[in-house]
């Protein structure tokens, strides 16, 4: 959500016709201080101190993939619906974030 809230202000949105409008200035300023707290949630995972930076930032990062996909399509309309390609992509990275997870050992 802070991506695109930042990226609304500072590169706009496409309507329907074609145009782009880009949204006031206070967009980009909310949008840095989500992307601002999204930084610190993964440190406040109960596995933080043993998984540590790599494991649970390389998992939030697949479900990141996701997400980006189905928050720009409810934002931004049947113009950023995944396509196939998105949706084989995503699926590959949710499998990537399973194995992560799920690896016996951990």
């Amino acid at each position: 959500m802070g991506g695109w809230l930042v990226w609304a202000a500072i590169k706009g949105l496409r309507d329907a016709d074609g145009n782009i409008t880009k949204k006031p200035w206070y967009y980009a300023l909310i949008g840095s201080l989500t992307l601002i707290a999204y930084g610190f949630i993964p440190c406040l995972q109960p596995s933080a101190a043993s998984d540590g930076f790599a494991r649970i930032y390389a998992a939030y990062g697949g479900f990141f993939i996701i997400m980006s996909f189905l928050f720009g399509w409810m934002l931004e309309g049947e113009s950023a619906k995944p396509d196939v390609g998105d949706l084989v992509g995503g699926g590959i990275s949710l499998v990537g974030v399973l194995v992560i997870m799920f690896w016996p050992g951990r």
